[in-house]
């Protein structure tokens, strides 16, 4: 683990080179370029505040519907897109994962990392939107770096193993592409997830994708976490996958060129 570490901080260059890549192969000739990053999460949510306000009216208490889905999207996106990203990295770097030694753990990390600038400007709309629906800013928002980085760890961890599992069964990227969409229905992106019944209490108390959304809209709309008992179980679940996903990745990391 302190050996793997030590690697990807030596190669912290590489790392930023490869996030500086994904940015500009991104946006590369678009129209729109990194306003993307706002427009998507933006239609979505139109699409579904204008859905559930005239289908399926959904209560967020004193948060507008179309915040909470915009809150909720935010986070949401930086966690899927950030595994969408990664799960084919190791894949279709083969030639130079093959070839060059460096720490193979630069390439699901720098899919992870690359995706704060979108989250940065989706960030920046909310904040943007907050006073035209009255919400003012508090001292809470300092929250956000600490809520960002449990998310991050998370992310990357899942990342990790994800891109791994990948590169020795090709399957792993067909099976998330599925998982993910039901993860997000199983998780309070765009509406509240509560239940009375224990046994679904406490499969949704294995999400930490909940917790951590959750946190996000309380330090936003509700000036702090005034439940900090799930963030803290999500945290430890983020930084005990993190720290999973980095030891199994330099275990096997031998293994690589010959399953590619």
């Amino acid at each position: 683990m302190k050996k793997s570490l030590i690697e990807i901080w030596q190669y912290r260059e590489l790392l930023g080179g490869l996030i500086k890549k994904d940015l500009k192969l991104r946006y590369k000739q678009t129209l729109l370029g990194v306003a993307w990053a706002i427009f998507s999460p933006l239609t979505l949510t139109l699409i579904f505040t204008f859905v559930f306000n005239r289908f399926a009216p959904v209560n967020t208490g004193a948060v507008p519907y179309l915040l909470f889905v915009y809150s909720g999207l935010t986070v949401w996106s930086l966690f899927s897109g950030s595994l969408s990203a990664a799960v084919p990295v190791l894949v279709n770097n083969s030639s130079l994962v093959s070839k060059v030694y460096f720490p193979r753990e630069v390439f699901p990390l720098s899919a992870v990392f690359s995706k704060l600038l979108d989250f940065a400007l989706s960030l920046a709309v909310l904040f943007v939107l907050l006073p035209f629906f009255h919400i003012p800013f508090t001292f809470a928002l300092l929250w956000l770096p600490v809520i960002t980085l449990v998310e991050l760890s998370f992310a990357a961890g899942l990342a990790l193993l994800l891109s791994m599992g990948n590169l020795f069964f090709r399957d792993v990227k067909y099976i998330f592409d599925s998982v993910i969409t039901i993860w997000m229905f199983a998780t309070s992106v765009i509406y509240p997830i509560k239940s009375s019944n224990p046994l679904i209490t406490n499969l949704l108390a294995l999400n930490p994708m909940i917790p951590l959304i959750d946190a996000f809209r309380g330090a936003v709309f509700e000036g702090g976490i005034h439940n900090p008992v799930p963030f803290v179980l999500a945290a430890a679940i983020a930084f005990v996958t993190l720290f999973a996903g980095l030891a199994l990745f330099h275990k096997l990391e031998y293994l690589f060129a010959e399953r590619i």
